[in-house]
């Protein structure tokens, strides 16, 4: 069996409960306050009306229903036995304490569920929600957050219509690390006006806090989202898979050993890509990523260091410092 160049989360989940453990998607019917006027309307420039979500909420489903569905197709597929609640669509910090706090419960009630996953943005996570979180986890539940933060740039951050800056997220990763509450960072690489040592540096930041898990997505145009509208008159450009996979592997390789790397792909919903199509073949995707580390001698930890990354001045293949 081919050794994977990187800690990954099922193992690390093997680690920890002896067996298989399988995120289920619930759908909680929650917003956001890049969509509900708080901080903007539309939200993020690659996010529809959907943000990333199953469509159960909409459907009337309740979580104990979305999780009986999900723990018997993941038993199906993977034979998994043991499951986490992961609260995907919008933000599922962002609604009063007495509103979610139900929700966080419902999930727990069944004894299969060993844990959540929270994930939410860097502006809506209150200390309140932060305590009981923390609470929770006291229990025995494992309990992760996962922030977006896309970017490390705010010149990034405000061109993709995030409504935070970085300044927030190194605020609510304190908050989080204060209350020994692993934290998730979800980053994007390919973001309109980043070139490759933007996204890098990115990384390097992130390799000095104290975070325990990334995830590395691909930016994906899908319908009805600004990102189309920029990608449909020419003003943004997706990365190839050649680059992305570059770009990934390189990523990695400047991020300390003990992190674990959670997602090196996405899930476009077919029905919604626009570009580029060939973030559907999953499977094909990561494998280039693996060739292309094991072709250049990458690992997880290579270029990860507390001093200036030999990884500074990396240019994509066939390209000069793409813009993108």
């Amino acid at each position: 069996m081919r050794i994977k160049p990187f800690r990954d989360f099922n193992g690390y989940l093997r680690e920890h409960f002896g067996c298989r453990v399988q995120k289920i998607s619930i759908d909680a019917g929650l917003t956001c306050p890049n969509r509900d006027g708080s901080k903007g309307f539309g939200g993020c420039v690659y996010c529809n009306l959907r943000g990333s979500g199953t469509g159960a909420s909409l459907q009337k489903q309740s979580i104990a229903e979305q999780i009986r569905q999900g723990k018997a197709n993941l038993f199906r597929k993977y034979k998994a036995r043991k499951f986490l609640a992961y609260f995907q669509s919008f933000s599922n910090t962002y609604a009063p304490l007495d509103v979610l706090a139900p929700m966080y419960h419902e999930a727990l009630q069944d004894p299969q569920v060993v844990g959540l996953t929270i994930g939410t943005r860097p502006d809506c996570v209150p200390d309140p929600v932060l305590d009981h979180l923390q609470a929770l986890s006291s229990r025995g539940n494992l309990v992760w957050l996962e922030l977006g933060l896309q970017s490390a740039h705010d010149r990034t951050l405000q061109r993709i219509n995030r409504g935070h800056d970085f300044a927030a997220f190194l605020d609510a990763a304190q908050r989080i690390s204060s209350r020994n509450l692993p934290l998730c960072v979800h980053i994007i690489l390919g973001l309109p006006g980043e070139t490759a040592e933007d996204m890098l540096q990115t990384a390097r930041i992130l390799s000095r806090m104290d975070i325990q898990a990334v995830k590395i997505h691909l930016l994906y145009v899908i319908r009805g989202t600004e990102l189309a509208r920029w990608h449909r008159d020419g003003s943004y450009t997706c990365l190839t898979r050649e680059e992305y996979s570059a770009l990934a592997g390189r990523f990695i390789s400047l991020l300390p050993p003990s992190v674990i790397i959670q997602r090196i792909t996405g899930d476009p919903h077919p029905e919604e890509l626009v570009a580029p199509l060939w973030a559907l073949e999953k499977q094909k995707n990561f494998q280039s990523i693996l060739d292309h580390m094991e072709a250049h001698h990458l690992h997880q930890g290579k270029f990860y260091t507390s001093a200036p990354s030999p990884a500074a001045g990396f240019v994509l293949p066939g390209a000069q410092r793409r813009q993108v």
